[in-house]
């Protein structure tokens, strides 16, 4: 037999970044746990075509992640969670490049098989596929840091001008001219 009672309705709520910014503020730190869940891949991403190494993006994300519990109740709400964190991340990868200036190998990355393949594909086009995509990694490596990190909030996350203006601390102007310039150089 069926059973012929109404489905209870299940009410699902959303909770915003502001009301799980209270309540870590307020000592709830698995509230921040689930803003580091929300975030933590689309951030690594980012990460990772910005600074050329997954190690030195998870570094970074860590770190981000870290500064900004420590430092979260420093955060003012007038950008967005994620443009304040993306900041906070640039500006941990930007010191680590500082302090590590020697470029990593690409061959180790390019060998490894980062960049998935479609199951529908030949071995043919998924070879291809990864040759393309270990050539655009080196083109990016090959970019200087401050267009590099243009070049990736705009082109792979997706960010508009104004995001990527917060994000870097550089104007809307400053933003557009490397951009462009960032573009020329990939192109060559």
């Amino acid at each position: 037999t069926f059973d012929r009672r109404p489905a209870s309705k299940t009410v699902c709520t959303t909770v915003t970044d502001d009301q799980l910014i209270d309540d870590a503020l307020a000592g709830r730190s698995a509230s921040f746990g689930q803003l580091v869940l929300k975030y933590q891949d689309r951030l690594f991403t980012a990460l990772v075509h910005a600074v050329g190494s997954v190690e030195d993006a998870r570094d970074a994300a860590q770190d981000a992640f870290v500064q900004a519990f420590v430092k979260l109740e420093s955060f003012h709400r007038r950008s967005s969670f994620y443009t304040w964190l993306y900041r906070i991340a640039f500006n941990a990868a930007a010191g680590r490049a500082r302090r590590k200036r020697p470029e990593p190998s690409l061959d180790g990355r390019c060998e490894s098989g980062l960049e998935p393949v479609g199951r529908e594909e030949g071995p043919e086009a998924g070879l291809e596929r990864q040759e393309r995509a270990c050539q655009v990694r080196t083109a990016l490596d090959a970019l200087p840091h401050d267009y590099r990190a243009v070049l990736v909030l705009r082109e792979i996350d997706g960010c508009d001008y104004e995001q990527i203006s917060e994000i870097l601390d550089v104007q809307v102007g400053t933003v557009r001219s490397r951009l462009h310039r960032a573009r020329l150089q990939l192109k060559e």
